[in-house]
């Protein structure tokens, strides 16, 4: 570090807030090439991208394969080359990919190929340094410690004149470690690029980690995060940038690509880099005027979380329409509404398939949805096929309620089958939470945009969805009726879920602290849950496991999704009512 009185440059960041698609690297390279040209254009010296942003993220067991590694680094070198061709080769690049170590005999314990989740320092046409990420996350939805080997080594990097210190993601997670090396070190900035997925209130969490993380660096702090749907993940973007003291000096909008620009006063020569790329201190400038974006409320972030990942997930797969059985209910019409948010009225087709029990209302709060939207529609009443069914099979009772959802899920499958839509599960969290669902009925389908949403929360944004609706003076999408009325899978006169079920607002906030919280029966009790209804819902939990195994994926919006947050042995002896 430099004697003398302190030297301050300006740095102007660009930090490329970008959707990429796993395993298509030439894509995300040209992608990526297009944003360092726009950031070149607003007179950027940094562009930073989101971690692993050249694979996708995350990349799971294709971390291990060796023709997958080699594509990823082989896109670095070449992308190095390409922006020095367009003439771009001037800015410094923080892109993260993912590498290898070098020579790395594999032993028992270490992922194979020894693959490491790494960013590269890129400037005039070559690879100048690379970090290599230090905490790989193992819990949540997070299996980094089978997928990657750890870094060990900080990295800091002076571009024109100021220390740059690189952390990844989980990084800046974990006390100690990296953040608090560069602390030590006396970085002037630290860039972080992360793959950190959208959770209810996360944006909170990581705007006072920053901010927290910052302080502790003694540094300004810029976190730039990825945005779209993987498989049942969501990336929201909430790029942040904060001073040494943690104020806030620019926040990218939620949920949407962006490239924003930021312009930094920096202490100079305060530390001793590992690599020099630019020592010259930059002349003053005129500064860009900082973007703070309006941050969405509870309820607007969940909507656009389940936007998204049902929007990426069709596009991402190659879909280009989905196909649902549109009851009347609220479940149905909730999802046909998010579908149409998600891809226009003329990508989602609706299949009202109305038995013999279904209610003459169900039929106008569809048709009513239909009105409202302009999706496409038909009927196709599905009771000679139950009849025919049950005079083969001559099924009476529970069965012959299963067989209606059956032919339901049936008459979906097959007419996705012929005209190739993607077939969306309507069910929710609470739901799937105590197995009320029928296997190969209503439980079919590609996708589930609500196995995530307990039924409350589906109440909520339904009404939330038809205020939003009203207040921009359009028609509101789903029928009032289908809110207000009481829930019923109309498999048998007159039923009602509540028939089979406790009333949703109480089941819900049981299942919030046992599945979402893992507090157990005596917990349960303690909270003051009747002992009995205890029993009984735990039971139905633990019983469905089987059902959740099998169905569809679908975005995940809480910090305990059923699928890879919560993993349960099917054969399990264990009671928790004991």
């Amino acid at each position: 570090m430099s004697n003398g009185a302190a030297k301050f440059g300006q740095l102007r960041l660009a930090l490329a807030q970008m959707n990429p698609i796993v395993g298509d690297i030439s894509l995300n390279a040209s992608a990526i090439v297009e944003h360092v040209a726009q950031a070149h254009g607003g007179g950027a010296h940094v562009v930073v991208f989101p971690e692993m942003v050249i694979t996708g993220y995350p990349v799971e067991d294709l971390a291990l394969r060796p023709s997958f590694r080699h594509a990823s680094k082989a896109a670095i070198s070449e992308l190095a080359k390409t922006v020095k061709k367009e003439g771009h080769g001037e800015l410094v690049l923080v892109v993260g990919y993912l590498d290898e170590v070098s020579g790395a005999i594999n032993r028992l314990g270490q992922p194979e190929g020894a693959p490491q989740n790494a960013v590269a320092i890129i400037h005039d046409g070559m690879v100048k340094a690379r970090y290599v990420k230090h905490h790989l996350p193992n819990y949540g939805v997070f299996d980094e410690f089978r997928n990657f080997v750890p870094g060990d080594s900080s990295l800091v990097v002076r571009i024109h004149g100021i220390d740059v210190g690189i952390a990844i993601c989980e990084d800046i997670w974990q006390e100690g470690g990296p953040v608090a090396e560069l602390a030590v070190r006396h970085t002037g900035l630290l860039l972080v690029p992360n793959g950190s997925p959208y959770e209810r209130n996360k944006d909170d969490a990581r705007l006072a980690l920053v901010q927290r993380r910052a302080k502790e660096a003694g540094a300004p702090l810029a976190y730039v995060n990825m945005t779209g749907g993987q498989d049942d993940l969501v990336f929201d973007g909430d790029t942040i940038v904060v001073d040494a003291q943690g104020v806030v000096i620019a926040r990218a909008p939620q949920f949407t690509d962006a490239l924003i620009l930021v312009d930094l006063e920096l202490a100079a020569h305060t530390s001793i880099p590992d690599v020099v790329i630019q020592d010259d201190v930059l002349a003053a400038f005129t500064n860009t005027a900082p973007v703070i974006a309006t941050r969405l409320d509870d309820l607007a972030e969940i909507w656009q979380a389940l936007v998204v990942g049902l929007r990426d997930y069709v596009a991402k797969n190659k879909f280009s329409s989905v196909l649902l059985g549109l009851s009347g209910g609220i479940d149905s019409a909730l999802v046909a509404a998010i579908a149409v948010d998600a891809l226009g009225c003329e990508n989602v087709e609706a299949v009202a398939l109305p038995s013999e029990y279904s209610s003459s209302h169900s039929l106008e709060d569809a048709h009513a949805f239909v009105i409202n939207t302009g999706i496409h529609y038909r009927i196709i009443p599905i009771a000679p096929m139950v009849a025919s069914y049950l005079e083969n099979l001559h099924l009476v009772g529970l069965a012959e309620e299963n067989l209606q959802a059956r032919v339901r899920g049936t008459t979906l499958m097959g007419l996705s089958n012929q005209e190739g839509h993607l077939v969306l599960a309507t069910g929710n969290k609470s739901e799937l939470a105590v197995g009320y669902s029928t296997l190969y009925g209503d439980a079919v389908g590609g996708f589930a945009p609500i196995k995530d949403i307990y039924k409350t929360d589906v109440w909520a944004l339904a009404s939330w969805r038809n205020a939003q609706a009203l207040s921009r003076g359009e028609v509101a999408p789903i029928p009032e009726r289908s809110i207000t009325k009481e829930p019923s899978a109309e498999l048998r006169p007159d039923q009602k879920d509540s028939d089979s079920l406790p009333e949703y607002e109480l089941l819900d906030q049981l299942l919030l602290r046992y599945v979402d919280g893992d507090i157990g029966s005596a917990g349960l009790i303690d909270e003051g849950f009747d002992p009995a209804l205890v029993a009984r819902v735990i039971s139905l939990v633990d019983r469905a496991e089987y059902k959740r195994r099998q169905y569809p994926p679908g975005t995940k919006v809480s910090s305990r999704a059923f699928g890879k947050d919560r993993r349960l042995p099917i054969t399990s002896r264990w009671n928790e009512n004991i």
